[in-house]
Parts: C-alpha cells; structure tokens; sequence
C-alpha cells in the first residue's frame, strides 16, 4: 500500500465522521478487499494443505493401526518359588508377590486371568485362574508371627508347601534395536504419575482437541525470534503421534504430519486410551544395551518396582525424564535428576494436584534408585540363552509377536546373589590386577601401568539334584560386552582333579589295586609327588608343582588337599589315563582325552559344563544335564510344550561321597580354605584351580556354584583361584544360605558301604587314645586301616610305664595293610588356613620326631622346648 495518498477530512465536533469516510473510500475498500482475499487464500490453501496431510495420512494410520501399537512381546518368567510351612513370611509380603504376579485381590473391579487372592488377619487365601502356571487348585496359607504355620488345600487337606505363581522377569526384547518395554494399562498407573506428566508436558490434557493452538503458536515465536528449533509446544498426543509415526527431526512439513497423525488419534481414542499408550511409548533413557521404553519398564530399571508401587517423588522423577532421558538420568546425572524431579513437584503444586507440603515432604526424599547392574533384576546373560534355546527347540517363529510365556529355571533372589557377589569379588579383584602393575619407586612414589588388562567374570549356580540353573552371570557388565562367559572354553585347571581321584575310588569297587600298589585304592594311599616326564607321542611332558615345590611320597588325601600336581598325574597313571577322560567325558567334559596333562585340567570346558559334571558329586553319582528352559505356553496360558532334564548314574553313591570327603578336606584345612575364612561356616566340599585363569568349583547339600576369573585374550590373571575365584564363591554362598530355600543345608549323607574312622596324622593308621592328632577319613568298606597307631599288637607297657615313658615301646609298623609306609615330610599351611591333616605333624626340622617333655607327657596339654626346631609356615601352598 505504499506510495497511495489518501485524502482525510477532519471535522471537528463530529467523532468518528473521518473512520468512517476512511472506510467508505474506496481505495479503502479496495484494500481491504485484498487484504481478506489474501487471508482467504491463505486459509485455503493451509485447509488444503491439511486436508491432504490429513486424508493422506489417513490410510497410514489406519494401516498402522490394524495390528497391535506395541509388539506383544514374549514374557520370561523365573521358577515357581515354594512355600514351607516353618518359612519366614509376612502376609503384606505375600500378597504384594502375588501382586507382582499378576493376581488380582478378591473385590477388585476386575477379575485377573491369572489369579486372585484374600489377604485375611493371619492368613492368605490364594485362587490360581485359568491363566496360571498351575492348576487351579487353591490353597490358604496361615502366617503368624512372621513365620508360615500351616497350608492347606481347598478341602482342607493339609499341604506341607505350596507353589506361587512364577514371577515375570523381563520381556524379549522387541527389534534389533534392542528396545525392551512392559505394557500397562490406564487402571495400572498411580493418579500421581498421571498429575506429573501433565504437569510438566501437558496441562491441558484432558481439555484440548490434541493441538494446544496457543502453547504452539507461543513456541513458534520463540523459534523465530532465537533463529533456533528449541521450542516444543507439543501436545501429549502430538509427541504420541512423532514417536510412533514420525522421526524426531523438527521441520514444519514433519509439524504438519504430525498435526494431522494427531486428530487421527483423537477423532479414534478417547483420552485415557491415548494416554495409556504414550505411557507404553515413551522413551525413558538406557540400561545397559537396553532401551528402556515405557513407564511400565522404567519403574522396573530404575527403582526395581511395579509401576502400581510408585510413589510420589519416583513419579515425578520419572515425568521429569520425558524431556531429555540421558541428560537428567538419575545414574550418571543424579543432581540434575533430583533437580528436574523437584521442579516437576513445584509444578504439581501450581496445577493443584499435590499440596506444598506434599511437595516439601517428597523433595526431601532421596532417590531410591535400584542397582544399576543389568544383572540383578533381568538377568541378561541367562535370557540370552534362554532365547538360544527357544531357537533351537522350537525354530525360527515369531515367538516374540506371539506374545509366548517362557516359563524358566532362574530364582530371582539367588540371581540378585549372583550379582552382588560377583561385584564385590570383581572389585577385589581389580584391587590385585592394580597392585600387580603398579611400582613403589625409593621417594615413595607409585607408577600405574596404562595397559592393563582387568579379568572378567563367570558365576553359575545350579541345584545339584535337579539340573535346575538358579542364576548365571556371564560377565562384569553386560552393557559393555554381551558376551557370555559362562558358556565360554576355558581350560579346567584343578578343579577337573577330583575327576582323578574318582576314578580311583572307581576302581576299588572291584578291589582291584592300582598299578604299583599292593592294595586298592584309599585316601591315604601313598603317591608319588616327585617331579616326572612323561612321553607324549614324540614330545615330552614335565610338569611342575606350583612354586615348583616337590615331595617325595604323600597320601592321596594330603595330595587334593593342596593340589599336588605330579602326585595327582601319577595316581591318574597308576588308574589309566584312559579311564580318567573316559570318566570325564561321561560327566560332561566333551574335550577330555587321555594324556598326562588331562589330570591337570589342560583340556577345554565351560563354567556351565563345569556345573553339569559336578552334579556326579553332589547328586549321588547321577549327572543331570543343567537346564534353564522349563515351559513354553501360548498368551492363554495353553500349554505348548514342557521340557524335563537329562539324567544318567555316573558314579557309585559311594566313589561320589569319597570324592566328596576329600573335596571337603579341601575347604576345611587345604587351598579352598579361604572360604572358610571368608565366614561361610555351611558344610561343603570344593576345589580351587588355576591355569591361565582362576576358578572355584563348590558345592552344598543343595547348591553347587562355580566361579571363573579371566582375561578375554586369553593371557595369564596371574592370580590363584584362592584369591580370585574363592572369595566370590564365598561371598556368594553366603547370600545363599540366608535366603529361606537355602538356609537347610545339612552334612552330606553318608551312604551304605562307607565307614568312617578316626586315623593318626603321623601313621596314617587307625589312632586310639595314645595317639590324640587325630582327623576322620572315610573309606570303602574293606580299603581301612587295620592296624593301631600305636602297634599292630597293642603297647603291652603298663600305665606307669606309659606315663613316663618306661619301658620299651614297640616300633612303629612299616606297613599300612600291606603297603609300604613312608612318611613325608612336614608340609607347609597356605596362607590364612588351619593346620593341615598331613603326614609329618609335630616333626622336627631334621625330619625326627619331637618328643614331649614331662609334664607334656602327663597332662598332654604343654609344649617342650623342641617345639622351637618345628619348621616355619612357607609364605604359600604348594599347588593350587
């Protein structure tokens, strides 16, 4: 309009006359004739640019639409967890697991398929549904004082335990992308989650048509002024639409789609439908290698809970994450998150959803945030496995989309064990690896190494008696490497040794007497531990001893208690080397041949083969295959397949507990000792081992665990499986035993045909009053010692003769029931253990035995000045 001169004519006394004029004009009129056309037009062509964004996109929507917003995904389950009469148990911690389970409490709204329950003063009443793991047999279970009194079924029968409902651990992840969601419904969400998400993304929520015109037009203003995209001005269901539809880049073309998606989801959902799914929608940051999606999934990572069990600050925390996921992570960000979670509170006060003082009250709560280890609650490396598995027994189909309920072997209490030990352990660990690569210069200061190399980890808990894996770790993080150790070949080292050891026992069944020797096979059969080379094909073999520390005859006992090499090669020489890898590939060691060098663990297996065969220890003889797949069911809850465990005897009940005997012997007073002082009290048997890694083989009545430390290059950890593999083992099974369905563990049972006796430390025969250094063996019925410590014969000397040591004793037999005795000299302790059971105690430095002075001979209880010629304590073991 510029360059036009209009003429004005002012007429004073009559307001508003020249407006007037003005308008009438008809330059004026022409002008505003444009200036509507052009608005007009303007308007036009936006409605036709929305109509075809909107009828365009419609059969997109639609499209999309016909299927499921979000992947039914596969759910994993953990093992049904039994209850016992005498078991420590709440009826609030009942009811909240059968919660968690899915089961609905009796007058609720809405019936749960899975289950329903009536929590009553005392006692609670449990009703499986038609979708349960069970049948629908129900049960009420009485609970006074903390402990459960009775349980009995529908017709009043009394029920010595009850299973519950299996608990969900994780669902399979959705695509390649590795995105891992829970869905909820609307009914599920706390009211507080749904006040603080509106709050602070949309306040407007339940008011607006799905645009907020003014927010967005505030938000474009802000754009231009800046020259930047920072704004958003997103409604709830305008950032629904973006993120199942769009890409997150900001242009106005995408704007316009994604207005458009929007009155598609308005115009089709009411507003709690659309809420609901932006609840299962949104992304709420990283764990590990996960993307976490949805609040149902973020209550579990970050807080360990079920997104109904949310409170009013973790609800806010989490609303407050919506707008940058990764930079206000409580994790790597927790000042920034508790910031952003006490704005969302502020905000809460503004709309009136909470009062101040709420608000006050919830900003002074701390975080409360769950482990950050993936392991402890998901169990990564075990549901890897388990969808390995899946593949494998039931194919390529599309099990995920079905929506599929593996029902599993894992005990979540024992997984979150596993975890917690295994860090612990790995910190100690690394403390070592440190100290080995660092240098204390004379001016006192310390050098690092810039290389090093930190071990990684494996840890497998098994049932013994049922093949059942309990928990499984398979690495220090499986954010950084989804590897998985415990199904990974690593060389046995010595826990493969009382492989050995059986074999022998195996052989005594029959009486039939190793080679060399002029009796059958017993604990305290003499072996030979002096070095040796063997001939293997056109190479030689020597071995060494660890510290290369040798001995020239020492019992079979003495020699698992600290790991002799030479002398556990020469026992596997004398049974076969045949029969020892015959033996072990039986138990599951596939790689074992028959070599000098498979006595020693040289050949390959993995920490889960590891578990399988220990199960001929534990387990009475019987190998059972480990198993973690236990049911494959449809979305119904039909049964599509169930899969029981392989099982087959391996050993005589008898040649395993005498293996068994010696493993103990291992733990009480040899290299496995360091559990003991660790403050695991329960009875168990073990073996340490080292190669180039470390590793704890252990087992309870009613648990076996192995542990391996490693490096991934296969180098030398440079640490003994005493220091590195025995501690965690130890940690572990101390967890363990305080849980309530492991807390039974008992001596282990003593089967027919096994004798146990008490035998002299220094003769290795039978001990009796005049020869108190005593410790228990067991033997085979027939392989014992016959003879007295004191004399084949009996001491025909009188008291007074005996007293004061009169007279002339008789000389110590020669022969232990036929076998030449020689006995060794005294060994030293490792460090931190007791006095070992050995050959030689309370021998002089020049190889005589001490001799006690009078008042040691009358009252037994004092020690003669000889007591100084003892040998000292070496500063470590002979072998590991």
């Amino acid at each position: 309009m510029e360059g036009i001169r209009l003429p004005v004519k002012i007429k004073l006394g009559r307001p508003g006359t020249s407006v007037r004029s003005f308008f009438s004009s008809k330059p004026a009129k022409q002008a505003v004739k444009i200036l509507l056309g052009g608005v007009t037009t303007v308007l036009l062509v936006l409605i036709g640019i929305a109509s075809f964004y909107y009828y365009r996109y419609e059969q997109i929507v639609d499209k999309r639409l016909t299927q499921p917003l979000f992947a039914s995904t596969a759910k994993i389950y953990a093992a049904p967890r039994e209850v016992r009469v005498g078991q420590k148990l709440t009826v609030n911690a009942l009811a909240q697991e059968l919660r968690q389970a899915g089961y609905g409490r009796s007058g609720d709204s809405r019936a749960s398929q899975m289950g329903n329950y009536e929590d009553r003063p005392g006692s609670v009443y449990i009703h499986p549904g038609p979708q349960s793991y069970h049948t629908q047999d129900g049960a009420t279970i009485g609970i006074a004082s903390g402990l459960v009194t009775q349980i009995s079924g529908d017709q009043g029968q009394a029920l010595a335990a009850y299973e519950l409902e299996p608990l969900l651990i994780t669902g399979l992840s959705e695509d390649a992308n590795r995105t891992k969601r829970r869905l909820i419904n609307y009914d599920e969400i706390p009211p507080n989650l749904v006040q603080a998400v509106l709050s602070i993304e949309d306040r407007r929520f339940f008011e607006h048509g799905g645009v907020n015109y003014y927010r967005l037009m505030m938000a474009m203003f802000k754009d231009v002024r800046s020259g930047q995209k920072a704004q958003g001005g997103s409604t709830l269901t305008m950032q629904l639409a973006r993120g199942i539809f769009l890409s997150p880049e900001k242009r106005l073309k995408r704007k316009l789609i994604e207005i458009a998606i929007t009155f598609q989801l308005e115009h089709r959902y009411n507003k709690r439908k659309i809420f609901e799914m932006y609840a299962n929608q949104i992304n709420l940051g990283q764990r590990g290698s996960f993307s976490i999606n949805g609040f149902g999934e973020a209550a579990k990572s970050y807080f360990g809970k079920d997104v109904q069990q949310l409170d009013l600050p973790q609800s806010a925390l989490l609303a407050g994450m919506i707008q940058r996921p990764n930079y206000f992570s409580p994790y790597k960000h927790p000042e920034r998150a508790l910031d952003r979670r006490n704005l969302v509170l502020d905000s809460m006060v503004e709309t009136g959803a909470i009062t101040r003082p709420q608000a006050d009250i919830a900003k002074a709560s701390p975080l409360k945030l769950a482990a950050m280890s993936v392991d402890a609650s998901e169990a990564p490396y075990f549901v890897d496995l388990v969808r390995d598995q899946l593949n494998q027994k039931i194919g390529e189909r599309d099990f995920n989309r079905e929506g599929l309920r593996i029902y599993t072997s894992l005990d979540p209490d024992l997984q979150r064990a596993a975890s917690d030990a295994m860090e612990i352990g790995m910190r100690n660990v690394d403390q070592l690896v440190l100290k080995a690569h660092s240098h204390k210069a004379k001016d006192g200061t310390i050098t690092t190494a810039s290389n090093i190399t930190y071990p990684q980890v494996a840890l497998i808990a098994l049932n013994p008696h049922t093949g059942q894996v309990l928990a499984l770790v398979g690495g220090r993080n499986y954010g950084i490497s989804q590897f998985d150790h415990a199904v990974a070949k690593r060389p046995t080292g010595s826990i493969f040794k009382p492989f050995v050891y059986a074999a022998a026992f195996n052989s005594s069944l029959s009486g039939a007497q190793l080679a060399g020797q002029e009796a059958v096979f017993s604990p305290v059969t003499m072996l030979s531990d002096a070095q040796t080379t063997y001939n293997v094909g056109n190479q030689e073999y020597t071995p060494r001893n660890f510290h290369n520390e040798y001995h020239d005859q020492v019992t079979a006992r003495y020699a698992l208690q600290y790991s002799l090499n030479n002398a556990t090669i020469s026992l596997a020489q004398m049974v076969g080397f045949n029969n020892v890898a015959s033996l072990a590939r039986d138990a599951g060691i596939k790689s074992a041949r028959a070599t000098p060098a498979v006595a020693l663990g040289a050949y390959d297996a993995t920490p889960l083969d590891m578990a399988g065969a220990y199960t001929v220890f534990a387990n009475n003889g019987v190998k059972i295959d480990p198993w973690m797949l236990a049911s494959v069911r449809s979305v119904s809850g039909d049964v599509i397949e169930d899969y029981s465990p392989d099982s087959k005897p391996i050993l005589d009940p008898r040649v395993a507990y005498l293996t068994t005997s010696l493993m103990q012997n291992v733990i009480n007073a040899g290299t496995g000792y360091e559990v003991r002082r660790r403050g695991f009290n329960a009875p168990a048997a073990g073996k340490t081992g080292t190669s180039h890694d470390a590793w704890f083989a252990g087992f309870t009545s009613n648990l076996i665990c192995i542990v391996w430390v490693g490096n991934d290059d296969y180098t030398d950890v440079k640490l003994t499986g005493t220091v590195a593999a025995a501690p965690i083992w130890a940690e572990f099974m101390k967890r363990a035993v305080q849980l309530p369905q492991y807390s039974d563990t008992h001596d282990f049972a003593v089967p027919a045909g096994i004798i146990q006796v008490r035998i002299d430390k220094g003769t290795n025969l039978l001990a009796n009053d005049t020869c108190p250094d005593s410790f228990n063996a067991s033997f085979l019925e027939g392989t014992a010692p016959t003879d007295t410590c004191d004399h084949s014969n009996g001491d025909q000397r009188n008291l007074f003769q005996k007293l004061f040591g009169l007279g002339d004793k008789p000389a110590s037999p020669t022969t232990i029931n036929g076998q030449p005795l020689v006995v060794p000299p005294a060994q030293a302790n490792a460090p931190g253990t007791a006095e070992p059971e050995k050959n030689g105690a309370d021998m002089n430095a020049d190889g005589t035995k001490k001799k006690k002075g009078f008042f040691g001979r009358v009252f037994g209880g004092f020690k003669s000045s000889d007591d100084k010629k003892a040998p000292q304590p070496q500063a470590t073991p002979p072998s590991q």
